[in-house]
């Protein structure tokens, strides 16, 4: 094929996108234009983001997957290109979560980003770019990234959600009291929900605590589960079994020993009326 270019993969996630992409159209023995027509995008198109010349939007890789029967692989790529601050393991973990009947969050020191306000992620993010964790533009990128997870759980059949906390998330103030104040009233609201349980895990837990680190763990449709866990620098999924199980049960043993919703509840409003 005289016009044919040669991709580089390595050059940059766009062209190992772009790549991929090729890979498969050409194991199904189609055209650029085979592809285009059954994405409903122009072979024009489809050549730019094989070579790396225009980036894939989230509807383009959805496309891209149902014509290439490859799951959600091209979704969870552009998520990886757009979210490049997020830590490895996370896009993917995100995609479960977008199907998941069944969320259990564990969380230390901060309100879990499922139930962050808008205000709250953005202190957060802002103060990374301080501390010149991040730039300004990875720090959007979180932010709207929070969003369309959080919308992506607004659907008509909602998945039941547990969130354990520890005390630390409701006590570690941040953005001082007009961020503070309306984050503990939607942990209330999150709590009056009928898919949710809300528990706090005091500090006199002490050694009874079951987790030294936050964890999520997801159960889809199948009853199948996910574990995700993250240190600072990296994240973590696991679908084993053998290993997510023991996790699961160190989850309900966490539960077991934290406080009621209607007393976790009210160590919340407590601490939202002493906010100075």
């Amino acid at each position: 094929m005289v016009n044919r270019k040669e991709l580089n993969p390595d050059s940059s996630p766009q062209a190992a996108y772009g790549a991929e992409l090729r890979r498969y159209r050409e194991a199904k023995g189609w055209k650029q234009e085979d592809l285009a027509a059954q994405m409903e995008y122009s072979s024009t198109h489809i050549s730019a983001v094989e070579t790396g010349r225009k980036m894939p939007t989230l509807r383009f890789a959805r496309s891209a997957d149902r014509a290439l029967g490859t799951g959600d692989l091209f979704e969870r790529k552009y998520r990886e290109i757009k979210h490049g601050a997020l830590l490895e393991g996370f896009s993917e973990y995100v995609g479960y979560e977008g199907r998941a009947v069944e969320i259990r969050l564990y969380e230390i020191g901060i309100i879990p980003g499922l139930l962050q306000t808008p205000e709250y992620a953005r202190v957060l993010a802002d103060s990374a770019v301080q501390r010149r964790a991040i730039t300004p533009e990875q720090a959007d990128e979180r932010v709207s990234f929070l969003a369309e997870r959080q919308q992506a759980l607004e659907r008509s059949r909602p998945p039941m959600m547990f969130l354990v906390m520890d005390e630390s998330c409701i006590r570690r103030t941040v953005g001082g009291r007009a961020v503070m104040e309306p984050q503990l009233e939607r942990l209330i609201e999150f709590a009056a929900a009928p898919n949710t349980v809300l528990q706090v895990a005091p500090f006199d837990m002490g050694e009874r605590r079951t987790f030294n680190l936050p964890v999520n763990l997801l159960t889809l449709s199948d009853r199948s589960i996910v574990a995700y866990a993250e240190s600072q620098i990296q994240g973590y999924l696991d679908r084993e079994t053998t290993s997510v199980v023991p996790i699961l049960t160190a989850y309900h043993q966490l539960q077991a020993e934290a406080l009621s919703q209607t007393a976790s509840v009210a160590m919340i409003e407590q601490v939202r009326k002493g906010i100075p």
